[in-house]
Formats: structure tokens, C-alpha cells, sequence
């Protein structure tokens, strides 16, 4: 059996090329665009997956929220949390009688005007108890959090978000300032860590948190003593969110004295299964885009074998001469197959780096989070290597099957 003589082959192909490099450069467009596309779409959405999964790692991880319950105007209902239906007592527990609940926190607050000197800005207030922060997974820059004194004795102290405290305090330090909410002087004991946006869009960095008994009592007030208008719970582990659902809606319907037949008078939400759900939709976005551009890889295969073909037809006679002098069927096939990878090669490494490219200026240019991934780049690189096989495959078995008499007629 004779051996094809590969490293020969190659120079045939690779001079070939070199014979028509305008048509060449053209034949590649496809490819490098089709790449470029690729790994831009790709990065565009995987930077859209990687903000979404920053976003809900900042919210806290195996969070549930629970709203207290609607009320009815004239046969209206007027919406989730529009009646006080949850306590500071049912908070409380919530983290002593549910086995799966790790922490409960309730909230309650609104939006008020603050003043430091002659700075004012209107915020978040939110009062609520030390486990906030264990619930949202929330650290300290300076000073210190709640203490339980502090919401026995409805003391007026705060802790400030990062916002609050660039646009009230500027350059100076606020722990230990005394700010003003609704007039009431509280003392500044803490500042929280930067957050950042939520995957709702919202500035978690803006807000203020202070003791829920004095937001109860010298702040927002209360229909009645102790309500309060959510609690959010951090439950044990993804696993136990289910379970801690069923605990919590279990332990205050019986609280609440609500009977087999009757609707809940508040609402439990699993919000990571929601913001799992977002960062769902954004994977689905990537792929979508991802084959979107992979057209253009397609349409770039197309465009190897359309010119492939014709080489085929104008080397006709030089099919020929080389069949005469001994080059067998898989001489010719293995010289075309290498022309079309060739082409596909040299057209995927110039679209990696349009690619990666256009995804930098996109960043820059934009502000979009853009992530160019290894698995993006290998799998355009390897889809447009792909691609040159199989659409260079056609012109090389139609060339390696002329009869040699026939092409050396071949005028």
C-alpha cells in the first residue's frame, strides 16, 4: 500500500492559496465574521449571566420573603402588603419554631428625607433587627451592627449604605455623626459593604437600616403595636427552601387563627428560584445568540465550497497531469480537504481576535459586562475548523473522481 505523502500535499495546497490570495482573503470572510460573531454574542451574554449571578450572590443566598396581606375597598383588592398582617412576633418565630429557617428578619420602613449639616437626601429607611445582615449576607466596612438592647430600648442609632453616605457625608468619616431622619437625630454605628445594583435594578447601597422598634415607634408608626410590613428568612441550605415554605406557612396560619377553608392572610416567595429563573433566562439568551451567529458560519462553509468547486474546475488539467504521474484518489482529496481547512483556520484565528476585540470595545465603549470565555473561543475555533471539513469535503471527492484521461482533455 502506498503511503500518501502528506507533508507534499500541504506545499500543493498551501501554494494554491498563495496563487489567489484576493479570492482567498474573500473565501475567509465568512469564517472570520462568522467566528468574530460567535465570540462576541457569546461574551455579551455570558457578561450578562456573570452581572445576574453578582447581583443575586449580593441579594443572599436561600432567601424567602414573606408580605403580609391584601386588603378589599368596595369589592377591590388593593394588592399584596397593602394590610398589616405580619408582626415582629411571628418574625421571632419564624426562627425559634421552624427547624429549617437559619435567620428571620422583618422590615419595616418607607422613603424619608435625611440630613447631615446642610447635606439632605431621600432614602430607604428600613427598621428591622441584627439578623438583617446575616439574612442578606451583609458585612460591616466600620463599626458595628444592632444589638438586642438597642431594639428593646428603641434606640435611634443607624447603619448606612455606601450611597447614603457619598452623598451625605462627601469625604468625611460618619461613624459616630449624628444624621437626621424626619427630624429624629439618630447616631451613625455602622456603614454596610457595597452591594451594588439588585437584579431588579435597584441601588441596594441605597437604604438605611435602623432598629425596627424605634422605625415602629418614633418613625413610620404602626396600624397596630408590633405589625410590621415584611420578613425576609434565609433558610439552611438550597435544599431546605421547600421545607422551610411549607414550615413558615404552616406555623402562621396557625398564628394568624386561619381556618382549613380559608385563603392566607400574607404571601411566602421564594425569591431564589426567582433570581435563578433570571439568570435561566439570561443562559437561554447566550445560546440563542450563539446560534444566531453561527449562521454566518454556515454561510461562510458555503461560500469555501462554492470557490472550492470552482478550483476544482480550473484545475482540472492539473488534477489530471498529477493523477498521470501516480498521485492517487486520496492525494487529490487530502489536497483539497487541505486548501478548504487551511482557509478555515487561518479565517478562525483572525476571527478570535476580531472577535475578542470587538467584545473590549463593546465593554469599553458601552459599559455592558462582557466575559470572553476559553469554552467560546474553542468552540468557534473548532465549529469553523468543522465547518471547513465538511464544505471542503464535496469539491475534494469530486476532484479525486475525475478519470485522468478525461481531465487532461479538460481544455
Amino acid at each position: 500500500m502506498t503511503m500518501i505523502d502528506i507533508p507534499s500535499t500541504i506545499r500543493i495546497s498551501l501554494r494554491a492559496i498563495r496563487v489567489n490570495k484576493m479570492r482567498s482573503a474573500l473565501t475567509m470572510l465568512g469564517i472570520i465574521i462568522g467566528v468574530g460573531a460567535v465570540i462576541t454574542m457569546i461574551s455579551v451574554g455570558s457578561g450578562a449571566r456573570q452581572r445576574i449571578s453578582e447581583q443575586i450572590s449580593s441579594m443572599g443566598s436561600n432567601l424567602i420573603m414573606i408580605l403580609s396581606g391584601a386588603t378589599t375597598q368596595g369589592g377591590i383588592r388593593m394588592g399584596t402588603g397593602t394590610q398589616p398582617t405580619l408582626t415582629l412576633g411571628d418574625a421571632q418565630a419564624i426562627q425559634r419554631e421552624c427547624p429549617a429557617v437559619q435567620y428571620s428578619a422583618p422590615t419595616h420602613g418607607g422613603t424619608a428625607q435625611v440630613i447631615f449639616g446642610n447635606q439632605n437626601w431621600s432614602t430607604a429607611v428600613t427598621g428591622t433587627t441584627p439578623e438583617m445582615l446575616y439574612v442578606r449576607e451583609w458585612q460591616l466596612t466600620e463599626g458595628r451592627n444592632f444589638t438586642n438592647d438597642d431594639i428593646r430600648s428603641a434606640a435611634k442609632v443607624c447603619l448606612l449604605g455606601k450611597t447614603v453616605v457619598e452623598n451625605l457625608f462627601g469625604g468625611i468619616d460618619p461613624l459616630g455623626q449624628v444624621i437626621r431622619i424626619k427630624k429624629v437625630p439618630f447616631t451613625v454605628i455602622g456603614v454596610l459593604e457595597s452591594k451594588g445594583q439588585s437584579p431588579t435594578g435597584q441601588d441596594q447601597d441605597d437604604v438605611i437600616y435602623i432598629p425596627v422598634t424605634t422605625s415602629q415607634k418614633k418613625i413610620f408608626g404602626t396600624p397596630f403595636a408590633g405589625s410590621v410590613r415584611m420578613i425576609m428568612v434565609k433558610a439552611k441550605s438550597a435544599e431546605d427552601l421547600p421545607l422551610a415554605e411549607n414550615q413558615i406557612t404552616e406555623l402562621l396560619r396557625q398564628r394568624h387563627r386561619i381556618g382549613p377553608r380559608q385563603e392566607n392572610d400574607f404571601t411566602v416567595r421564594n425569591l431564589t428560584q426567582m433570581m435563578e429563573a433570571q439568570e435561566q433566562s439570561a443562559k437561554v439568551m447566550t445560546m440563542l445568540l450563539a446560534a444566531i451567529a453561527s449562521v454566518s458560519l454556515l454561510v461562510g462553509g458555503i461560500g469555501i465550497m462554492n470557490i472550492m468547486l470552482v478550483s476544482v474546475t480550473e484545475r482540472t488539467r492539473e488534477i489530471g497531469i498529477r493523477m498521470a504521474v501516480g498521485a492517487k484518489t486520496w492525494d487529490i482529496r487530502l489536497q483539497f480537504i487541505i486548501e478548504a481547512l487551511t482557509l478555515s483556520i487561518i479565517g478562525g484565528i483572525v476571527g478570535i481576535i476580531i472577535g475578542i476585540g470587538t467584545s473590549e470595545l463593546i465593554s469599553s465603549t458601552s459599559g455592558w459586562n462582557t466575559l470572553v470565555s476559553p469554552f467560546s473561543v474553542i468552540l468557534a475555533f473548532g465549529f469553523s475548523v468543522l465547518v471547513g471539513v465538511f464544505f471542503g469535503f464535496y469539491p475534494a471527492y469530486k476532484a479525486s473522481m475525475l478519470k485522468p484521461i478525461d481531465a487532461l482533455r479538460y481544455e
